[in-house]
């Protein structure tokens, strides 16, 4: 999939060292976002939108992209070749257009603090990143949405390879100590993210 058109809008801190970009993806008519952690002083990039280069500077040197599916490449390669910096991308991931620096899998560790979870059901090689910070930070991908004005939902079945496995994972997500919920489509939750998942799967 090309990369969305235009630049994300930088939202802002919204944790000591996490800040978040949001912009209207024009190739799926919808609200995308991302995150970018700093950690010692360096930057790393979660599946990142377009950035503008005077925000790019002000966030400081980048380290890392980090990818949680090949769905969510966007503008890794465009911004891997202009920082000059590694791709991190799950391992059996597939239709990536171009190929990451490095491969990893449920458990590893990855920079900034970032710890795999793997979450199946977007597609096989989907995962949440979990960072011990904060109460406890998960970045859920394609899991949940949280966009429109609607509160936190289940992103659409016709965009899950399985559905139902969707939301067994996230109920798995509930084993871990968390405080905030960030999703790459809508507003972060910043605190009682579990009591808000848990309504959803109610």
């Amino acid at each position: 999939m090309p990369e969305p058109s235009g630049t994300a809008q930088l939202v802002g801190e919204i944790l000591p060292g996490i800040f978040r970009f949001t912009m209207h993806d024009d190739r799926i008519d919808f609200q995308s976002d991302c995150y970018t952690v700093l950690d010692q002083g360096r930057v790393v990039l979660i599946d990142p939108l377009p950035i503008g280069e005077e925000d790019l500077t002000r966030l400081g040197e980048v380290e890392a992209i980090c990818l949680t599916a090949s769905c969510h490449e966007r503008s890794a390669w465009q911004l891997r070749r202009t920082l000059k910096v590694p791709v991190y991308g799950p391992e059996g991931g597939v239709d990536f257009e171009e190929s990451p620096d490095h491969w990893y899998q449920a458990d590893s560790l990855l920079p900034g603090g970032l710890q795999a979870v793997h979450a199946p059901g977007p597609t096989e090689a989907h995962y949440a990143f979990y960072l011990n910070r904060h109460g406890g930070v998960v970045f859920c991908a394609d899991l949940l949405t949280n966009a429109g004005g609607s509160g936190l939902a289940f992103v659409p079945d016709e965009y899950q390879d399985e559905p139902a496995r969707t939301r067994e994972t996230v109920r798995t997500l509930l084993n871990l100590d968390f405080q905030a919920l960030c999703s790459d489509h809508g507003d972060p939750i910043l605190q009682g993210a579990k009591t808000a998942i848990a309504q959803v799967l109610a």
